[in-house]
């Protein structure tokens, strides 16, 4: 997604669905975009000395029907298509003008050590990198590059992860996935012909990575990524129900925050870690910080876009509340929320190291509604 963009960029694909016409009208909209940023950078003298980079997140979302390079599987898919993605780096001043490939196997946990080692930053003390800085791939020195290295993607979307679950082991162009099925994406780019009973030694050798893997990163798995409160840097703190942590479908677009939808089912605790221990104050809200709506406040539809419906355009459902409760360690605090309220307000010290923090509106009926939103300010 998600499948919008002006009519100008999505009509020379109208043979095709409509959702599809707006995907590829969507790309060529950020195409646009993404030439308007180059010229503006040449007409600001900037053009040469700054580092632009092209990238994406995922494998395609829905043009594989048409086009996806030969590649088996989409986004969230443990196959080729589903995690390999472009990366171009453009730098005249450092050297990078474009026009060469670099095939070597790379992942997102290269660019932090490549960045800092570009731009001559100081390398983070007691920092344990999981990449390497691909500046040797970027200046032709390939021969430097480590030749068995080995890496791991998986798409988990669970609480607590699950062995092999939509995995890839990878090395050179050798696919382990799922832990059974063996491929050679060299020979074999759309991965149709698993190949692990010809070759077990392999199998092994990528099996042996994994366990290690596996073995260095499980003892985190207890201890969730929790969000800092009362840092200077992000002061205040802005909770949204999209980090519920929750087996559960979390509220992710504004169509299930409009609606409400599985509200019940979905609310959770935010988990938290409070840096510095003091006094806090914490609003919970039913609509985001920028809306300035009530609580109680019905949303009109949101101005349509072209393209398939678009999640704010849903009428935005109001909560008639009466009550709010915060719950945030050991303490449980609740206040009485006014007609026309935009927030339900709390003042609490608390202490510094983890915690779950969780904020519910209560009707006259005593209906429980998660907040949405909560805003934390060190005081």
């Amino acid at each position: 997604g998600p499948m919008h963009s002006p009519e100008e960029f999505s009509k020379p694909y109208a043979d095709q669905a409509l959702a599809l016409a707006n995907f590829y009208g969507m790309i060529a909209h950020i195409d646009h975009h993404v030439g308007k940023l180059r010229t503006w950078l040449s007409e600001k003298g900037l053009a040469e000395n700054t580092l632009f980079i092209f990238t994406t997140d995922n494998g395609s979302a829905a043009g594989t029907r048409i086009h996806n390079s030969g590649m088996r599987g989409a986004k969230g898919s443990e196959y080729e298509g589903g995690h390999r993605v472009p990366m171009f780096f453009y730098w005249p001043a450092g050297g990078l003008t474009g026009g060469r490939d670099i095939d070597t196997l790379t992942a997102h946990v290269d660019i932090a050590p490549t960045l800092i080692e570009l731009c001559g930053l100081p390398k983070p003390a007691g920092v344990k990198f999981d990449g390497i800085s691909l500046k040797p791939l970027l200046d032709g020195k390939a021969d430097t590059w480590p030749k068995d290295r080995m890496l791991v993607t998986d798409s988990q979307r669970v609480l607590q992860p699950v062995k092999w679950k939509n995995s890839a082991v990878m090395s050179g162009t050798m696919r382990l996935v799922d832990g059974k099925e063996l491929y050679d994406i060299q020979s074999d780019p759309g991965q149709k012909t698993d190949i692990a009973a010809q070759h077990p030694d392999e199998v092994k050798r990528l099996t042996a990575f994994y366990e290690s893997w596996w073995a260095e990163l499980e003892p985190t798995f207890a201890e969730p990524v929790r969000i800092t409160l009362g840092n200077p840097a992000e002061n205040p703190a802005v909770l949204t129900c999209h980090d519920w942590f929750s087996e559960g479908m979390t509220p992710w677009n504004h169509q299930a925050i409009r609606v409400m939808k599985d509200a019940a089912d979905a609310h959770a605790p935010w988990k938290v870690r409070v840096e510095t221990a003091g006094d806090y104050q914490i609003e919970l809200r039913r609509w985001p910080l920028e809306s300035d709506a009530a609580i109680d406040a019905a949303l009109p539809p949101g101005a349509d876009v072209p393209g398939v419906k678009a999640y704010r355009t849903f009428p935005g459902v109001p909560f008639p509340a009466v009550k709010a409760k915060l719950e945030i360690g050991s303490q449980t605090v609740e206040t009485t929320v006014s007609p026309g309220a935009v927030a339900a307000t709390f003042q609490v010290a608390l202490p510094a190291g983890p915690s779950d923090l969780m904020g519910t509106f209560y009707d006259a009926n005593g209906t429980a509604q998660g907040a949405y939103y909560a805003i934390v300010k060190k005081l």
